[in-house]
């Protein structure tokens, strides 16, 4: 058996939490491979609502085993808080979720890090989440993070303080104050008294070694789903750098982030959005500023999951959609929020860039970031609501005109057409 993948293509947000629910009763094993807090997967089911940050999207299905790999970095808080809110819907997800020995931890002063990093930017920052996310990434790397299966350890405690105190050193240096700065509405050592608690609980989960596991469960023939965080082009290789995340959330990320080689990747899920969105700072070449930018953020409820602010709303972007095709090999796409463009009688898409008087598909190194003007053609729009069909057979021909059009264009069949964020609202080709 091989392990599929299922990834967003665009500046996150796609719908991959959706999808991830709606394709659990086919997987034996559904697994995150990167990422951390940062992530926000929404699913909607039986009038209920769930947002979901670090724990897989196929934890309602009580026959599927659910996997923080050891890619994922993990805030106990933060978790623990995820934990207590399905538990308080009678769920009890302790029973088939797993957590990977080599995951690292998000410790309270890589959040006060994450803050001090993005004021001293000031215009320049990223927009950062302020999970923590790229401190904790960056002690990974410099081979002084703390991991889960170090909470066992004897000489955890020892180990936490040693980097919370060169933390604070760097903190000092950026003139922080960190003793009065908030975290989640608490001081940071009220903070920090929550996270050893919830640390304690993370002990207590199921730890394992999930390259061992995963790998001896293909063996035994057995599914297997990864789930991507954030977007493909957020790659902190691939992506709008500087303004991308710190992991690797292309189809290369799911080897080092779950403990695969590349032989055992199988088919490669790519989700996009019918039109485009992006949270924070960065290049957003048909990023609408206008009426039509603040309509899609109304109607399609264009707000983060993780941190409430707006989203910033434009057209579908081919260019930048075939180049997340590309660097993932993706087999097949699956289109999210198509009932957004309902109201619109005519839909713009992007289909090249002009650079400097130059026609291109392709993105520069600079990420668009200057002299750019837009190629776009305009398709008619169906000017209907749709999110009641129960079958795609039985959409506007507007609709299946979009969908060709995006074929035609990427050469990617599409497979999911999704009308609205419930389980059912899920068309398939």
């Amino acid at each position: 058996m091989k392990v599929d993948v299922l990834l967003g293509l665009q500046w996150g947000d796609e719908g991959k939490g959706k999808i991830v629910d709606v394709l659990t009763p086919k997987y034996d094993i559904i697994a995150r491979f990167q990422g951390g807090p940062n992530a926000g997967h929404t699913i909607e089911f039986e009038g209920n609502k769930f947002i979901l940050h670090t724990i897989p999207s196929g934890i309602f299905n009580k026959n599927t085993i659910n996997i923080i790999g050891n890619g994922v970095i993990i805030d106990p808080f933060i978790l623990q808080k995820e934990l207590n809110n399905l538990k308080e819907k009678d769920l009890d997800p302790t029973d088939n979720l797993l957590v990977s020995n080599k995951a690292h931890l998000i410790i309270p002063s890589h959040r006060l890090l994450d803050a001090a990093y993005e004021k001293a930017k000031g215009k320049g920052k990223i927009g950062s989440t302020l999970k923590g996310i790229g401190p904790t990434y960056t002690d990974k790397v410099a081979r002084a993070g703390i991991r889960v299966g170090d909470i066992l350890s004897g000489n955890f405690k020892e180990k936490y303080e040693a980097l919370k105190a060169k933390h604070i050193d760097i903190l000092d240096f950026y003139n922080f104050d960190y003793t009065n700065h908030k975290l989640d509405g608490v001081t940071f050592s009220d903070y920090e008294q929550k996270w050893f608690d919830a640390v304690e609980k993370l002990g207590k989960l199921k730890h394992i070694d999930s390259e061992y596991f995963i790998n001896n469960v293909l063996n035994e023939g057995k599914s297997v789903l990864a789930e991507g965080a954030q977007g493909s082009l957020l790659d902190v290789d691939f992506g709008s750098y500087p303004f991308v995340t710190s992991s690797n959330t292309i189809t290369a990320g799911v080897c080092s982030g779950l403990g695969i080689n590349p032989k055992k990747v199988g088919k490669v899920y790519g989700i996009f959005k019918a039109y485009c969105t992006r949270v924070g700072s960065g290049p957003f070449p048909t990023e609408l500023l206008d009426e039509t930018g603040d309509k899609l953020r109304e109607v399609g409820r264009e707000f983060g999951s993780t941190t409430g602010r707006p989203r910033r709303c434009g057209w579908l972007d081919i260019p930048a959609l075939k180049y997340a095709i590309m660097l993932n090999g993706v087999d097949e796409l699956l289109m999210m929020k198509t009932d957004v463009l309902s109201p619109f009688e005519s839909i713009e898409v992007c289909t090249a860039y002009k650079i400097n008087g130059k026609v291109s598909e392709e993105i520069p190194f600079d990420g668009l970031a200057k002299d750019i003007e837009l190629e776009l053609e305009s398709l008619k729009g169906w000017n209907k609501d749709i999110d009641r069909l129960e079958s795609i057979k039985d959409a506007p021909q507007e609709v299946h005109n979009y969908v060709k059009f995006v074929e035609e264009k990427t050469g990617i069949p599409v497979s999911v057409v999704s009308v609205g964020p419930d389980r059912k609202q899920t068309l398939f080709k």
